[in-house]
């Protein structure tokens, strides 16, 4: 039996929050914002992916902002932020600022760069390794035209069947033509 067969869906968080100590849950609060200080990496590792994928020939490669939502989109602004009561006198919580900061900028912004590194990095896997494993299917939101062994008609007949086939890196129009 795997792990994930005893496993609900959902996480929970709720149920025990308020079981757990404010120091436990103010150190808890220091690991979420700790890894501020590895963006920078994120950013970079991702965009050196993003021009490997522009230098081997790529087009129409989803930018970063195509995962950042819109400011629009944001229910609140600082004028009508709504904060919480503090559960200890320095809390951040009751300040409309640190929402504002939290949620229009730092939550949105670390989810988007790594959906879009994640994007990119199976980009890079769909395109140089067309070789299907029990996961690949979660890659299917990175198809390409054609994977690199499916250039050239002297490699392409060493795949697989479902290798060759897969409509990842198989353009629909390919595949009817085969």
């Amino acid at each position: 039996m795997k792990a994930c067969d005893t496993c609900s869906n959902r996480v929970e968080i709720g149920k025990n929050h308020a079981q757990m100590s404010v120091t436990r849950r103010t150190i808890g609060l220091f690991f979420v914002y700790a890894p501020i200080v590895t963006l920078p990496f994120v950013f970079a590792s991702a965009y050196m992916t993003y021009f490997h994928l522009w230098m081997v020939g790529a087009k129409n490669v989803k930018k970063f902002t195509d995962y950042l939502p819109d400011l629009n989109s944001h229910r609140y602004t600082l004028k009508n932020q709504i904060t919480m009561e503090p559960s200890f006198g320095f809390s951040l919580s009751q300040y409309k600022l640190y929402w504002i900061l939290n949620c229009t900028w730092y939550c949105p912004v670390s989810v988007a760069v790594f959906e879009w590194h994640a994007y990119l990095v199976k980009l890079v896997e769909n395109w140089w390794c067309p070789f299907t494993h029990e996961k690949k299917e979660g890659y299917a939101n990175a198809k390409i035209d054609k994977s690199f062994w499916h250039i050239y008609e002297e490699d392409i007949v060493k795949l697989n069947p479902e290798d060759r086939d897969n409509p990842i890196w198989n353009d629909e129009k390919d595949q009817k033509d085969a």
